[in-house]
């Protein structure tokens, strides 16, 4: 029972106590009568605590009165005192209320604290004033004490501080009438910092009560209405919102709801809505509208103005809430028949013309616009619309819509706009070469400002060579302004897609840029120079070569494919004719050219003796590169001094520009298989901005789920409960500089998991790969056994050895045990959180070496996102069967639970996040499906030549659109299906069925076993 207390689950608690008072104790369950007596007076006392926390004052009055006259000792009255005395204050019974707070003794907080209530009530204020100090003197060394340890631990006695505070306003507000306004106000404000617990707020509003009626104090009332049906208290929320009404609706069903207040009637309709009773809130709604659109506008009572005044926000004053009701009732039943109903030819006629009548009725509210705009979007992406023969009418009745309100909710949104600017440029790059959609879109760019498009600088330069003349013109229009007006925003990508080998891409790139030189010249000078020497350091020559060869030497000895090997190898030795040629390097290519002139195998022999003596060299050499000096490989970069140009990711409007001042003359080479640079540039502010240089990647992806993980920030931030949790994903720079390099913002103060369990493992004089080598022992064929074999042999090796090496680790690396508990909260979270977005992105190959750990804040950060929407799963090899990662060496790092605690419980914040803002991350998600930049990289492909071929000429993939269409529909459906908790059946299921699903997949024995021995599936 205790636990269900200290989680706050009072019916449950409740219900425990109930059932233990009603089976009596006997001797044999405790011999001692002492004792029997003892915890029968708990049970009592613990179902009272019960009572109170759930708001059922008229039980616990009643109850309280009866053990009260059966209560004989002193001490148990005391305990009881104060649960009787908040009772009667409930009811309002002050003689009750007297009686039982003269028992609790003074010494006490809640004894001065009543008898300071019964005082104020009674007109005594000086003894109140009394009171309310000796109750500081008792918290004054409680609050000391728990304010050195930790916020969390002081809230209470915070909360104890505030009452006190508050009951000293209500004194002022009785005696000075004039500053009654700035109290409520103060009260309204305060409480918006505390934490969203019902029983504090329970105690803050009845201490407000003494002074402000329910009608009086109704947004704050309302609010705990809200926050009860969130924590699962409808019975609360019900008694609080009956109580505005002045009326019980279940009690008279026929009767209609009062309009004297709208919200109030408003707020109980959607209270009924989500108890489950669609049809009758529904109804109910539609009889509500058809009564309020006959009362007038204002109201001519003086003394109802006078309450309504205090009502709501202060927009709503004076009769303004009627309208601001009227709007939210029509959006409501727009959604509401949509749910019920879905969407059809039936009825999408009557559902758009709702969320229209919401526009209408109030122009400047957000909401209303953008559920509008989706409305008419999510109609015209439908199957029946797409088809050429409605296509027309299609974009009248739907696209133009859509456009204006998202333009509208663009111009309105005080926070993220991505998602709608994403929208908008669906349909701008899907319909915009129609005519009158153009024009729509021409008005719309100008209604919004110019900084709402720096957001989606990628997604407008990936269809800067559109065919469409009239979506081109538009966007070299818009690209063009933004370069006026924040040139450090675009340079940088519109340097990338000037070294395109695309022909139409580069002259499209450099037009702009020459415009850009009237007016921002040294800036474009600085930044192409420094953009060429950066990709010059990311690949040496020798490097290129090296991996070139090995790939033409896995494709030709390997897979025979001599088509593939000679177009691996043909771009590098484009390259040397560019620049400085040796006698053998001439000789290799020679003797390709014979070989497809003859098809003689002799011919590439003789090439590949002499590849194979450069290979050689080049291998001995790279071991013995660990760092690199500027004046050897850019001397240029090396002598550029206070720059114009901004040190790459840090641009942002609100800031003053950061500009480069120098950059560090060694590079260190980080020693993996890709060797990228440690980078540091100085910047104009003095501080030094350290960056990954990295060779032989595409980092265009990276950059577009750092925009999802954005938004994913914003939704969780705008929640008040991950919001509470301080839920979110750490996030670092992404800045491309061609199509095979870029800059990644080094995120100090992180290891690699590989690294940090390979360090420990070596202090303890464990070997690495100990499970594996366990294994191997059982079973030296592994990889050919059954999967019930293979089953076997897993659990054979992770039932012999620990796999707590994690955990450990976060232990003996936390100073205190306190850190170590922040590190281990903050670590299962961030998990969590990553786990849920990374299953809806289908993020996959998350090896150890992908996941970072923040040694200071115990964060769990994720690095290369090459493998999206789940294309590591259809891998021809070793296809991943898990959702994400979550081995037994992650697991074993949480709390004493497990996954059954915070994980799971973060899972489903997350999830339930994810899945009420689902329109918001399609939006994003779609914009990174359909990318021309990216989407070759979800047809499937045998063979790697084509990626290497794209890596060392900076070449886009161009598959045939059909085959691409199709791909990216069945991904937009997947994601889809993810997001309404249908990606396991075809009927939705609830938000926890879904993780436990996920989470039993992503432990399963038999998945695990089956991914490949280098995902390290023991860590």
């Amino acid at each position: 029972v205790e636990w269900y207390e200290r989680l706050h689950k009072w019916e449950a608690a409740k219900s425990a106590y109930h059932t233990k008072l009603c089976v009596p104790l006997t001797e044999a369950d405790c011999p001692d009568d002492k004792l029997r007596k003892e915890r029968i007076t708990e049970n009592k006392i613990g179902y009272m605590r019960c009572l109170e926390a759930l708001g059922e004052w008229d039980s616990l009055h009643t109850y309280a009165e009866e053990q009260w006259s059966t209560c004989n000792t002193g001490d148990s009255r005391k305990r009881m005192a104060r649960l009787a005395a908040a009772a009667a204050w409930g009811l309002g019974k002050w003689t009750s209320m007297d009686e039982y707070a003269c028992m609790i003794p003074r010494e006490h907080y809640d004894g001065t604290l009543y008898r300071a209530v019964i005082a104020i009530h009674q007109g005594h204020f000086p003894q109140a004033q009394e009171c309310i100090s000796e109750a500081r003197e008792i918290l004054d060394s409680e609050l000391t004490a728990l304010a050195g340890e930790s916020h969390s631990r002081a809230y209470p006695a915070l909360v104890n501080c505030q009452l006190l505070a508050e009951l000293e306003e209500v004194i002022h507000y009785k005696l000075m009438p004039e500053r009654r306004a700035v109290i409520r106000q103060a009260w309204w404000d305060r409480l918006q910092g505390c934490q969203r617990k019902l029983e504090d707020w329970q105690r803050i509003i009845q201490v407000r009560s003494l002074v402000v009626s329910p009608q009086e104090d109704m947004r704050t009332l309302l609010k705990f209405s809200s926050l009860c049906m969130k924590t699962g208290r409808q019975v609360l929320a019900h008694k609080t919102l009956v109580k505005l009404l002045n009326m019980d609706p279940k009690k008279e069903p026929n009767k209609a709801l009062p309009t004297t207040y709208p919200y109030v009637s408003f707020a109980y309709i959607k209270h009924i809505w989500k108890l489950g009773k669609k049809e009758e809130a529904l109804s109910r709604m539609h009889k509500f509208v058809a009564t309020i659109q006959n009362v007038p506008p204002t109201l001519s009572d003086a003394e109802q103005r006078s309450e309504l005044k205090h009502l709501l926000a202060s927009k709503e004053q004076n009769g303004c809430f009627l309208k601001k009701t009227f709007h939210r009732c029509f959006l409501k039943l727009g959604e509401w028949n949509q749910n019920m109903n879905g969407l059809n030819e039936q009825n999408i006629t009557q559902i758009i013309n709702f969320h229209k009548l919401s526009t209408e009725h109030d122009r400047s509210w957000y909401k209303a616009w953008h559920s509008w705009a989706v409305i008419n979007f999510d109609q015209l992406i439908q199957p029946s619309h797409t088809q050429q023969s409605d296509y027309s009418n299609s974009i009248l009745k739907y696209a133009i819509p859509s456009v204006q309100g998202f333009f509208h909710s663009i111009a309105l949104s005080h926070g993220n706009s991505l998602q709608d600017t994403l929208r908008v440029l669906t349909l701008w790059f899907e319909y915009g070469h129609h005519h009158s959609l153009h024009d729509v879109l021409v008005e719309g760019i100008k209604s919004i400002k110019i900084e709402n498009w720096l957001q989606v600088i990628p997604q407008l330069i990936a269809r800067i060579d559109s065919p469409k003349s009239l979506v081109s013109s538009i966007n070299h229009h818009l690209l063009t302004d933004i370069g006026k007006h924040h040139p450090q925003a675009l340079i940088y990508p519109l340097a990338v897609a000037s070294k395109s080998s695309i022909s139409m891409r580069n002259h499209a790139a450099n037009k702009i840029l020459n415009k850009m030189c009237d007016h921002s010249n040294n800036l474009v000078k600085q930044a192409i120079m420094v953009s060429e020497e950066l990709i010059r350091v990311a690949i040496l020559w020798h490097e290129l070569w090296h991996e070139g060869l090995e790939e033409a030497s896995r494709l030709y000895f390997g897979e025979r494919d001599v088509r593939a090997m000679l177009a691996t190898l043909e771009p590098l030795h484009a390259l040397l004719e560019r620049g400085p040629q040796t006698l053998k390097e001439i000789k290799a290519q020679d003797w390709c050219r014979k070989f497809t002139q003859s098809s003689n195998i002799k011919d590439l022999n003789q090439a590949w003796d002499l590849y194979y003596h450069v290979f050689r060299r080049i291998s001995k050499q790279l071991p013995q590169l660990t760092t690199i000096e500027l004046q050897y490989v850019s001397p240029k970069l090396m002598v550029c001094k206070d720059l114009e140009l901004a040190v790459p990711g840090t641009y942002n409007t609100s800031k003053p520009i950061v500009c480069i001042r120098s950059v560090q003359h060694t590079l260190q080479v980080i020693t993996s298989k890709q060797r990228p640079r440690k980078l540091s540039i100085k910047g104009s502010n003095g501080k030094d901005y350290t960056f990954l240089l990295k060779g032989h990647e595409d980092l265009r992806q990276d950059e577009r789920v750092m925009q999802l993980f954005g938004l994913v920030n914003t939704l969780l931030t705008m929640d008040q409960a991950s919001s509470r949790k301080n839920l979110s994903i750490q996030r670092f720079s992404v800045v491309p500089l061609s199509t095979n390099s870029g800059l990644i913002g080094w995120v100090p103060n992180c290891d690699t998991l590989h690294a940090l369990i390979r360090d420990y493992r070596d202090k303890k004089k464990i070997l690495l790969n100990i499970e594996h080598r366990i294994m191997l022992r059982m079973a030296p064929d592994y990889d050919h056994l059954s999967l019930m074999q293979k089953v076997e042999v897993f659990e054979h090796a992770i039932n012999n050895t620990a796999g707590d090496d994690l955990s450990r680790l976060i232990w003996l690396k936390s100073p205190t045990s306190e850190a170590w508990f922040d590190r281990r909260t903050n670590y299962t979270r961030s998990l969590a959180v990553m786990s849920m977005v990374g299953h809806v992105l289908g993020l996959g190959d998350r090896h150890p070496s992908n996941l970072m750990l923040d040694r200071v804040s115990g964060k769990v950060l994720h690095i290369d996102f090459g493998d999206c929407f789940e294309v590591a799963m259809a891998r021809e090899k070793f296809p991943e069967k898990i959702p994400f990662r979550l081995t037994r060496m992650l697991t074993n790092a949480m709390e004493v639970t497990g996954i059954e605690g915070n994980y799971k419980h973060t899972c489903r914040m997350v999830m339930t996040v994810l899945r009420q803002h689902k329109e918001s991350v399609m939006a994003v998600l779609e914009a990174f499906v359909y990318d021309p930049l990216l989407n070759w990289r979800l047809v499937d492909s045998k063979s790697m030549y084509t990626l290497h071929t794209i890596v060392c000429t900076g070449e886009t993939v161009v598959a045939r659109p059909e085959v691409l269409n199709k791909k990216a529909l069945a991904i937009v459906n997947r994601v889809r299906d993810k997001l309404t908790g249908c990606d396991f059946s075809s009927v939705p299921i609830d938000v926890p069925t879904q993780v436990d699903y996920l989470i039993k997949q992503a432990t399963s024995h038999e998945n695990l076993c089956q991914c490949y021995i280098g995902w390290s599936v023991f860590f």
